[in-house]
């Protein structure tokens, strides 16, 4: 009898987990309600492919259940998932290769949350599909947040993607568990200035000179932040306010330290490249503040890459462009990739830049 009883509860419990287990709602990722940020392939609009640093999905939605689907191309990038605003304590998830659910809490309070899915890591990491969300039974997504007015754009390297910036400071920086592109001096500029944000970075790139075979100017207008590609971006899609543009460090080092180039550029020729690169940009922005940045690495320890920067600039200033400038991250003499607080320091920086020139 006992046996027979034993039998019976455990087939109502079976029963109750399979019915618990199918009561969710899927949101799929074409859902309109959904707030994309960042240069997003969106060519299936059911799986739309983030690779960039920094490109994210906002929600607002409902009930006490949360989980996200991505699909990831090499089981190398991390995301914060934000609930609520809490970006203090952001789930950390660690992608794994292919497609997978990501159970974020089962233990939400009752009632109306906000959920952020942003990429942490790189191109370098590989691209991800997302697919959607999975709420609560009776659960949906709600009206989604503002789009912010201000907009602003980022070209960078390892500095600007946030390489090793959650690493020891006596410890190594090339993990991506400790690449986090969310507190990079960009992104917190960008949310101290209630601005949205395209990162456009690779660790490792030049503008003369990368540490693999491509540069900065035959990468820039790519779609996709995936290696070196045929994808396009269509400039006219977005356009920032303000556009900052920080590189040269790995140049610095690949010419002068490793003598990578042959021959080895004259100072002319340094200045010209980086104008040509600057004047790119200028192209397909002609109404934008640019901000030619460096640092905070050793690039700007002396006056010899930033004067290159001065000059490329003078040059265009000269020639009429009225809305070009400059901003310089100081070296402290660490040796390695600024860690957060060296961010939060450049941040500070370059926010009290962009709102003296803006009035923002």
């Amino acid at each position: 009898m006992c046996l027979k009883i034993n039998r019976c509860w455990v087939f109502v419990w079976l029963c109750i987990c399979a019915t618990t287990a199918h009561s969710e709602t899927y949101v799929p990722a074409d859902n309109d309600q959904y707030l994309y940020t960042g240069r997003i392939d969106f060519s299936d609009i059911k799986a739309p492919s983030l690779s960039w640093p920094g490109t994210s999905i906002k929600a607002n939605f409902t009930g006490e259940h949360l989980e996200v689907v991505l699909d990831d191309q090499n089981g190398k990038n991390f995301f914060n998932v934000i609930i609520d605003g809490n970006d203090r304590f952001p789930y950390v998830l660690e992608a794994k290769q292919g497609e997978h659910r990501y159970l974020i809490s089962s233990a939400l309070s009752k009632g109306k949350h906000s959920v952020e899915i942003y990429k942490r890591t790189e191109g370098e990491e590989g691209a991800t599909l997302f697919k959607g969300l999975w709420l609560a039974d009776d659960s949906y997504l709600l009206k989604p947040p503002k789009r912010p007015k201000r907009r602003i754009e980022i070209y960078g390297d390892s500095i600007t993607s946030g390489m090793g910036n959650e690493g020891a400071d006596n410890g190594a920086d090339h993990l991506g568990s400790e690449k986090n592109n969310y507190l990079a001096y960009g992104a917190i500029t960008a949310r101290n200035l209630n601005a949205e944000l395209h990162t456009i970075s690779q660790s490792g790139i030049g503008v003369m000179v990368s540490w693999f075979p491509f540069i900065m100017p035959q990468f820039y207008n790519q779609l996709s932040a995936v290696g070196n590609n045929d994808s396009i971006w269509d400039f006219k899609q977005w356009t920032p306010h303000v556009v900052v543009i920080n590189l040269m460090q790995n140049d610095s080092w690949l010419i002068d330290r490793e003598k990578r180039l042959t021959p080895i550029p004259a100072d002319a020729q340094r200045i010209a490249h980086y104008q040509a690169f600057v004047q790119s940009i200028r192209a397909e922005y002609p109404k934008a503040q640019i901000i030619c940045a460096l640092g905070s690495m050793d690039a700007t320890a002396n006056e010899k890459w930033p004067n290159y920067v001065r000059e490329a600039v003078k040059n265009m200033q000269d020639n009429g462009d009225n809305k070009i400038d400059t901003i310089f991250f100081e070296y402290i003499g660490y040796g390695q990739h600024p860690r957060v607080a060296q961010h939060n320091a450049n941040a500070d920086k370059l926010t009290k830049f962009i709102k003296k020139k803006m009035k923002w």
